[in-house]
Formats: C-alpha cells, structure tokens, sequence
C-alpha cells in the first residue's frame, strides 16, 4: 500500500509541475489552485508512505515519476522538443529508479 502511495504521490508530482509552468508565475488563478491541490496531493502521500518506506528508493521513485512524466507530457501535449536523447534521458531515469527500487528496501 506505501507502493501506490508513492506511486500516485508522483503522478501527482507531474501534475502539480505542469500546472506550475500553466500558472505563469502564479498569475493564472485555476492553474495556482490546481498546482497547490496537486501539490499538497504529492507531498502529504510521500510523507504518509514513509512511515513505511525507506526514504531513499521512495523518494527516487517519487522524483522518478514526476520528472519523466512531465517530461512526457510536456512532449506530448505542450509541443516541448521530442528527441532521441530526450527519450534515452526519460529511460535512463526510469531504469535508475527500478535499480533503487531493486536493489532493496526492507518494506
């Protein structure tokens, strides 16, 4: 259960990033609220599944998943650069992740 807490807490990262760089500078009211909501969202799960966690596999994963999601979804839906090296970059991040994951946490 800490696992999916983690795992939804990035997923809520990507969006609270997304509507960070849609806020322009906290000057877009509905995108400030959805960045803050996405963001409390994010950060209360993380604290909640490290009651469980070890914070370094849970906080590489957290940081994974919301660093290769926005990524991708800056390419997909916000017209950011696609490249080769970006995708390589995006799979080497989520590698590194599944590496922490594997290489062992006692929970």
């Amino acid at each position: 259960m800490a696992w999916l807490l983690v795992i939804v807490a990035g997923l809520l990262e990507t969006g609270f990033a997304v509507c960070l760089k849609l806020s322009h500078g906290f000057t877009r009211l509905w995108p400030t609220v959805a960045f803050s909501i996405f963001a409390l969202g994010s950060f209360g799960l993380l604290t909640l599944s490290l009651r469980k966690l070890d914070v370094g596999p849970a906080y590489a994963v957290w940081t994974g998943i919301g660093a290769a999601g926005t990524a991708i979804y800056g390419m997909v839906f916000l017209g950011d650069i696609v490249s080769t090296l970006k995708i390589m970059s995006i799979s080497l991040v989520v590698l590194g992740v599944i590496g922490l994951q594997l290489s062992g946490s006692s929970h």
